[in-house]
């Protein structure tokens, strides 16, 4: 008997030597309780470029999308809400390339992407090629909470929002002649580069002349949920229904409470390949990294090694805000939960 006695002893020590003490004191002080960040897209965009009027109606129009989903937050309102109404500022304005100011295809028609994620409940929805709904974000929502798949594409897309009770508008409200003169430069730089070749004409000549441009939105709600959304009207004078990384969950949008949450911006093709989005996220889930150190190495290492240009938005658990790019700018704005606004067009 005092053998065995001796022997549970030792077993007990062991187990308590072994078995981890919980953290009953956090260390972890949150930045924001709740925190909004925005994109209007990121490119060559120069000051030396830019008109003073035209930088002011930007740097409004950011201003506007940011102020609309931080008054969400501040007084209770959900992560996804203000995401969507945010985007709605955006997509509605012809300065970006989302809804209103769509960029146009290579047939002279507007084909719109958008996608949403929720880190509370890991779900979300997308539309890809949509041509009749007005706000492709509220497109991407009706497909998350209305419907078991996650994207959507097409004149099916279309069917589904318009039976979703969504607005729903003729083609022709998407055009802006600014858009489509953009479409014509392109075409005629095209035409004067390329031969009768066949191969040649699927490469790079229709990509390295295209313009292209995202807008999108993650927000921290007071509840701790994180949202990310994304939309965009894709690359000026794409072909063959092509389909960028912003209705690409993972790529062009992730949302997880227990991580960040992420809106890309960029050469849709290099995002896809490096799932950006959820590679910030893996990184902080797997190595443990900051969300500033996990979005550097993955814009300012990880894409641009592999020939990608853009950036991203995002917000962590703790009301961390980052934006990290690699262009000449970004169109960016954030709000904090004290209500501290800040706009940004520039590299600086």
């Amino acid at each position: 008997m005092k053998t065995l006695s001796f022997i549970a002893s030792i077993a007990l020590v062991f187990t308590q030597c072994k078995t981890p003490k919980k953290n009953t004191s956090s260390t972890e002080n949150p930045t924001n309780k709740f925190a909004i960040v925005i994109h209007g897209g990121a490119g060559t965009i120069l000051k030396k470029n830019m008109s003073p009027a035209l930088e002011s109606a930007y740097k409004a129009k950011l201003t506007e999308a940011a102020q609309t989903g931080y008054e969400i937050l501040k007084n209770g309102g959900s992560s996804t809400e203000a995401v969507e109404r945010s985007i709605h500022i955006l997509e509605n304005s012809p300065l970006f390339n989302a809804g209103k100011g769509a960029v146009f295809t290579h047939a002279e028609t507007n084909e719109m992407d958008a996608s949403i994620m929720e880190g509370a409940t890991g779900k979300a929805g997308a539309v890809a090629g949509v041509t009749k709904v007005k706000n492709p974000i509220s497109a991407a929502i009706a497909v998350m909470n209305q419907s078991n798949h996650v994207l959507l594409s097409g004149n099916g897309a279309d069917t589904f929002a318009a039976q979703a009770g969504l607005d729903i508008v003729d083609p022709s409200y998407f055009y802006t002649e600014k858009r489509h003169q953009s479409l014509l430069r392109i075409k005629a730089k095209n035409k004067a580069q390329l031969d009768h070749d066949a191969k040649t004409a699927m490469h790079d000549p229709y990509i390295k002349n295209s313009k292209y441009g995202t807008v999108g939105c993650v927000a921290l709600d007071k509840q701790g949920n994180i949202t990310a959304g994304t939309s965009t009207g894709g690359m000026t004078n794409k072909r063959w229904n092509r389909i960028g990384d912003s209705p690409i969950i993972g790529a062009g949008t992730y949302a997880n409470n227990s991580t960040c949450g992420v809106s890309s911006t960029g050469w849709g093709e290099y995002f896809i390949r490096g799932v950006v989005a959820y590679d910030i996220a893996a990184q902080m889930d797997y190595k443990k990294a900051s969300l500033q150190d996990a979005t550097h190495d993955v814009i300012q290492r990880k894409l641009t090694a592999a020939g990608g240009t853009g950036g991203i938005i995002a917000i962590d658990r703790l009301g961390n805000i980052s934006w990290e790019f690699n262009t000449a700018g970004m169109y960016r704005a954030s709000v904090n939960d004290r209500g501290v606004l800040t706009v940004k067009i520039y590299q600086e």
